[in-house]
């Protein structure tokens, strides 16, 4: 399993790295990227970004085998796990709210204080601590992803009035970078945790110096913003009628609710499943995140100007290779024949599909559901997902650790088989609609249906 780990590894940043410096020789500068004004801005905002994602990242790979560590049994573990997602379902409804209030600068400084707040508590054996420190990471989670991209959106239009399609490349650059961050990451933390032998709890600590840091240069390089508040009630009446009204909105987040909830179970189970086998918990972690950044490329490859195949296809082609993988792995974790490999090469599988269904459910989302209903929409798509994942880490919670493992696999790709169904009935309903196919390169209609 060890030399398992670390061929993957090399072959698949080998990999990623010949798909990008290809693309990067292939794309022309655009305007946006040599405007100094623009760049300086720019790194402003990556500088505390990205050392954020980096301490989110860092935590990863070793959080169930702390938890293991400290002789939690899996029950426990999985209790924990449950109560950090109903933190994240709870504080990412008023999350938006919340962030306008208080104001963006000031939430990303609370982000960097109660995140490392959430790493100290790592330091504890006691049990009612380290819950308390998932409800912690919960609410940082939930200003990770509102606080910082509100600050950014408004500062590029507002203060430095630059033009709004220059926003997109901002993000598409920042989601990059999260990939290698990731990757990095994961190397970090294997070296940190076993190379120097510091043990599990060793990643935790080193993410706290990053997260000081970010919200030190938040406060010092940051100004303020604020925005018009929208009621809370009005945002969740306002998204709850977009969802019922449109099948496709609807569809699309049934899609996502079953989908990303199996996510997060695989998140739970990886550990488990390789760790008894001596699979280094960092370079797979880092391997997880190489695979999904080849799916990223793969996805901008697919959507180029010479294949032009539309993110509906790559969506269905993500939930088919997730359903494939899953039953891999309802096999190779079957009690008395477990075979490590084959289920590495499944989870490895399933963070390909997540490069491909990320960049494919973003481009839908942006089309279907309309820009003042973005939040109240995603807000209640987050609902089911949350719970659907928390249901199955309870019922796993209950089963027997023999079985448990292998029966949750089978439920999981039960589950994704009906998010395959909603992707056929979404392919049916759109199949027709212009508004969901990426342009040609020529700007003349895409003739071919979806």
């Amino acid at each position: 399993m060890l030399v398992t780990a670390y061929l993957a590894f090399v072959v698949l940043l080998a990999s990623c790295l010949g798909l990008e410096l290809s693309r990067c020789r292939a794309k022309p500068s655009g305007r946006a990227c040599s405007n100094p004004s623009f760049l300086r801005f720019q790194l402003d905002f990556y500088q505390v970004y990205f050392l954020a994602l980096a301490a989110d990242w860092l935590q990863a790979p070793y959080l169930y085998k702390l938890y293991q560590h400290y002789h939690f049994l899996e029950a426990q573990i999985a209790i924990l796990y449950v109560c950090g997602l109903a933190s994240t379902v709870l504080f990412g409804l008023v999350a938006s709210s919340l962030v306008d209030w208080l104001g963006r600068k000031k939430s990303c400084v609370l982000f960097s204080l109660t995140y490392s707040l959430c790493c100290l508590t790592k330091l504890s054996r006691d049990y009612f601590v380290l819950l308390v420190g998932r409800a912690l990471g919960g609410l940082s989670t939930a200003l990770l992803f509102s606080a910082f991209e509100a600050w950014y959106i408004h500062e590029h239009l507002e203060r430095h009035d630059f033009p709004a399609e220059w926003i997109p490349a901002t993000f598409a650059r920042a989601a990059f970078w999260n990939h290698v961050l990731a990757v990095a990451a994961g190397v970090a933390a294997e070296a940190v945790a076993c190379w120097m032998g510091l043990g599990p709890v060793a990643p935790f600590v080193a993410a706290i110096p990053l997260l000081a840091l970010a919200g030190a240069l938040a406060l010092h390089n940051w100004g303020e913003n604020y925005d018009r508040q929208r009621a809370f009630s009005r945002t969740c009446a306002g998204g709850l009628r977009c969802l019922l009204s449109d099948r496709r909105v609807l569809l699309l987040g049934t899609i996502q609710a079953l989908f990303e909830s199996v996510i997060f179970i695989f998140v739970f189970l990886w550990t488990p499943v390789l760790d008894p086998h001596g699979a280094p918990l960092g370079i797979i972690f880092s391997s997880f995140m190489a695979a999904s950044l080849l799916g990223s490329s793969l996805y901008r490859i697919a959507t180029s100007k010479r294949y032009h195949l539309q993110p509906m296809h790559l969506l269905s082609l993500a939930v088919l290779i997730v359903v494939f993988s899953l039953f891999m792995l309802t096999f190779s974790t079957s009690p008395g024949q477990e075979s490590p490999v084959e289920s590495f090469i499944a989870f490895l599988l399933i963070e390909l599909a997540c490069g491909l269904y990320f960049p494919s459910m973003s481009f839908l989302r942006r089309k279907v559901i309309p820009e003042t209903e973005q939040a109240g929409v995603l807000n209640w798509f987050r609902v089911p997902l949350h719970l659907l994942a928390c249901l199955g880490l309870l019922v796993l919670h209950d089963s027997d650790r023999k079985t448990g493992t292998r029966n949750m696999f089978s439920i999981c790709s039960a589950v994704m088989v009906m998010a395959l169904l909603a992707v056929v009935g979404l392919f049916t309903v759109v199949r027709h609609d212009a508004e969901l196919r990426v342009p040609s390169p020529t700007g003349e209609p895409y003739t071919p249906e979806l």
